[in-house]
């Protein structure tokens, strides 16, 4: 299989309900993609600015600041520590390394790549690009022999799953029985809600934890773009097993993905400092906090969500139903059907709108 067999992008099949939406008087309010609507912090953009003289090729491991910030972000932010800059290599964002892993794991027919049942696309997507199998089981005791690479994602994209040590130490254990890579999507760590993560860090599957210590076969991969509103910047990062991240190093060096230089440098002062972060947090906690109640007073059963920036609701109808139903109040969001065969009742509500538009959302959700 190749790109050319792919299915048309899942997207496209929403235009309809964003034009209903875009139909209500007051305008539409596009709860339906993630894509950060504030401000890129000032910190960050001056430090973009400030390293535009970028004569020279980049480097794709990364510059020597920029991998200490990293390694300085996981012990700080995440409690992994012991992490070196063999440990950890810059992505063009973290979609592309989710396309390519299979790719870059010399993965091809016959080997199965597992993905969590309400999954983020891209997953199968990497999986079908180079003829492996997308198998979507959330429950360790599910993956199968032939499994060579496994995705998992906390807090979860849809569902805003948040996998707490002990389940991360299961999924650590079951990979290694079948001598597969783990890999662990953790883009929007910086994000839990509900008790515990509300008042501790969402765990890392590098956590002693999960690996008692030892790092082999397992990856986590992070993000810029919602904890620092990067989106455009395309700012990520992996870390774990010095061995996988060296043989992904050279794969991406023969692929010229290499991060530019002023990214490099702003990546590097956006993981220096908190206060940004916890700022934008806040922001999307009182979005949260807004919206919830007026999505669940609606009719809507909110499931999970303890993590991440999205609502994953259903009132028990196909997801294309309470599409329509919204569109007709202005509001837009995104269909289960996107996110695996098994969640064809839900729907996705994102917070990345402004406080105008949640506010208004909640308010024609409560005037229905």
């Amino acid at each position: 299989m190749g790109v050319a067999d792919l299915a048309d992008y899942p997207w496209d099949a929403v235009a309809p309900y964003a034009q209903r939406a875009r139909s209500h008087p007051d305008g539409i309010c596009d709860l339906s993609i993630g894509s950060p609507v504030d401000p890129t912090p000032a910190v960050v953009a001056d430090a973009l600015r400030a390293a535009t003289d970028a004569h020279a090729y980049p480097q794709t491991m990364g510059t020597p600041a920029l991998r200490e910030a990293i390694v300085d972000w996981y012990a700080r932010r995440r409690g992994v520590a012991g992490l070196t800059a063999e440990h950890v290599l810059p992505t063009v964002g973290s979609k592309e390394l989710v396309a390519l892993l299979p790719l870059l794991l010399d993965l091809g027919p016959g080997d199965v790549v597992v993905h969590p049942r309400a999954a983020y696309p891209t997953y199968e997507v990497g999986a079908r690009l180079v003829g492996a199998t997308p198998l979507a089981a959330d429950d360790p005791s599910e993956w199968p022999e032939s499994a060579r690479l496994i995705w998992i994602n906390s807090p979860g994209n849809p569902d805003g799953r948040v996998w707490d040590a002990a389940s991360l130490a299961a999924a650590v254990a079951r990979a290694r029985e079948l001598g597969a890579v783990l890999a662990s999507d953790e883009c929007y760590a910086e994000l839990g809600w509900d008790a515990p993560w509300d008042s501790e860090p969402v765990p890392s599957v590098l956590d002693d934890r999960a690996t008692g210590g030892d790092r082999t076969g397992v990856l986590s991969v992070y993000s810029l773009s919602k904890q620092s509103n990067l989106a455009g910047y395309r700012a990520a990062f992996l870390a774990g097993d010095p061995v996988l991240v060296a043989r992904l190093l050279t794969g991406r060096k023969h692929l010229g993905l290499m991060l530019p230089a002023p990214v490099q440098h702003a990546m590097t002062v956006a993981l220096g400092d908190d206060a940004h972060v916890a700022a934008q947090k806040e922001l999307y906690r009182r979005r949260r906090a807004v919206l919830r109640p007026a999505v669940e007073a609606a009719g809507f059963r909110i499931d999970r969500s303890e993590g991440g920036l999205y609502l994953w609701a259903t009132e028990g109808r196909d997801a294309w139903e309470s599409l329509g139903r919204l569109a007709d109040l202005g509001i837009l969001a995104g269909p289960g059907h996107f996110y695996g065969a098994h969640f064809t009742e839900h729907i996705r509500l994102s917070l990345t709108a402004t406080d105008e538009r949640i506010d208004t959302a909640a308010a024609r959700l409560r005037a229905r």
